[in-house]
């Protein structure tokens, strides 16, 4: 699942972290789990947070059970079922006009 589609004109490291954390959106990922799946510099991947925490995108929390920080994607980042309908539709609509 991919965040929605107004989230994707942003900076290509900040929209990877915002597709991998709304894939995992009901657990949230630590910043280690993050560095290991989004590929990028660790400078890269903290200025995105820095900056997708600041416009209110993601959402920190710290567990009580935890000493790790849990990343999650703000609930208007995860895309709706209507979305994900339409995408689907999209997707139809691009392999009926170019066939592999």
């Amino acid at each position: 699942m991919r965040a929605k589609q107004e989230y994707r004109n942003r900076p290509e490291t900040e929209v990877m972290v915002l597709d991998v954390l709304v894939n995992r959106s009901e657990n949230g990922m630590s910043v280690f789990e993050l560095r290991a799946t989004v590929s990028v510099e660790i400078d890269s991947l903290e200025e995105a947070l820095a900056s997708l925490k600041d416009d209110g995108l993601i959402v920190v929390e710290s567990p009580a059970t935890s000493t790790r920080a849990m990343i999650k994607p703000a609930e208007r980042v995860i895309p709706d079922e209507a979305d994900l309908d339409s995408d689907a539709t999209l997707l139809e609509q691009l392999r009926e006009r170019f066939p592999l």
